[in-house]
């Protein structure tokens, strides 16, 4: 019997899956970076539009470094602190039904971090 590993397989579904199921949380962003007046929370106190720039980062610009295994233990970083911020700044509060997005976000970015992109990326080894 073969036994095959699809270690890099899986990893590549789940490096892939998210970061496209994340860019869907980024690209309204990214709209609402060019109207006129710019609506966003600011959980750090650090401005409005340098909210959003950051969540733009960490929804739009990473994930699609993860999605293509370019630096992406360094990109993973950017979703697991915009995450990190949703959970604890913005969501601490609320039923675990509001938590349970970004919680799942930073479970699977936290597991890209420490698993490697595996061999289906730019990153391979």
């Amino acid at each position: 019997m073969l036994k095959k590993n699809f270690t890099d397989l899986a990893l590549a579904i789940l490096r892939i899956g998210a970061s496209a199921l994340m860019l869907t949380h980024g690209i309204p962003k990214v709209k609402n970076l060019f109207a006129d007046t710019i609506e966003f929370p600011d959980p750090l106190g650090v401005g409005a539009p340098t909210s959003l720039t950051l969540a733009i980062i960490g929804e739009v610009i990473a994930p699609i470094f993860i999605i293509i295994g370019l630096r992406t233990k360094l990109a993973t970083l950017f979703p697991i602190g915009v995450m990190l911020v949703a959970f604890f700044f913005v969501h601490l509060n609320d039923p675990i039904e509001r938590q349970e997005k970004a919680l799942l976000y930073l479970v699977v970015f936290i597991t890209i971090f420490f698993a490697g992109p595996g061999k289906y990326s730019f990153d391979r080894k």
